[in-house]
C-alpha cells in the first residue's frame, strides 16, 4: 500500500519497528475501556500483535489498520484502517488514537482517507464501523464521515452499535480531509 497523505496526516503501513508505539497505545485506559484488553504488555508482544493482525491483514486481504502520523513531525498519534473481521459481512473501519490527540479532527481526517482508499482503491461498496454503545465521541465522528447506525449487534460477549454507508457518501461529506495516494 503507498502512504495515504492528507493535509495534516500520514496513513502508513505498521512494522515490527512500531512496537513501541502500539504498546504504548494498547495499554491506554481509554483504549482498554473502549475497544478492549488485547494483552500487549511487552515489546515482543506488541511485535506479535503487529505481525498476526495489521501485516497478516495486508497479506490476506490488501488493507488492515495503519500508523497515522503527523505529516509535520512524523510522530505516530494513532491507528485508523480497514478491519474484515470474520463476525462481519463487510470491512468495517477502526481507529484509535492516544488520548493527547483528541479533539482535533484527527480520527476525522484520517477516517475519510481510509474510506476514501476504500472506495477508489478497494473498490468496497459498503463499510461498517462498531463501537460501544457508551462512546459517545466515536459516534459522532462515524456520524460526522457519513456512516449511521444500523441495528444493535452482539459479537461475541458484547453488545455494540452497528454502523454503516456506502464508501462513496462518506468522502463526499467532508471535502476538506482530501486524502491523496502518494509511493512516498
Amino acid at each position: 500500500m503507498p502512504t495515504i497523505q492528507t493535509e495534516r496526516l500520514l496513513l502508513c503501513e505498521l512494522t515490527p519497528e512500531d512496537a513501541g508505539f502500539i504498546l504504548e497505545l494498547l495499554n491506554e485506559p481509554s483504549f482498554i475501556d473502549n475497544i478492549g484488553d488485547r494483552g500487549v504488555r511487552d515489546l515482543d508482544g506488541a511485535v506479535r500483535y503487529i505481525l498476526d493482525g495489521p501485516v497478516l491483514s495486508y497479506a490476506r486481504n490488501g488493507y488492515g489498520l495503519w500508523r497515522v502520523d503527523l505529516r509535520e513531525s512524523g510522530e505516530a498519534i494513532g491507528l485508523c484502517g480497514l478491519l474484515k473481521r470474520d463476525t462481519l459481512p463487510d470491512p468495517d473501519l477502526g481507529y484509535a488514537f492516544l488520548p493527547r490527540y483528541w479533539s482535533r479532527g484527527y480520527a476525522v481526517e484520517a477516517g475519510t482517507a481510509a474510506l476514501r482508499y476504500g472506495r477508489e482503491t478497494l473498490a468496497l461498496p459498503r463499510v461498517l464501523a462498531i463501537t460501544d454503545p457508551d462512546n459517545q465521541p466515536s459516534m459522532k465522528v462515524l456520524e460526522r464521515l457519513g456512516l449511521s447506525f444500523e441495528r444493535m449487534v452482539r459479537l461475541g460477549e458484547e453488545d455494540l452499535r452497528l454502523f454503516s454507508t456506502a464508501v462513496d457518501a462518506a468522502t463526499a461529506r467532508d471535502p476538506a480531509a482530501t486524502a491523496e495516494s502518494t509511493d512516498a
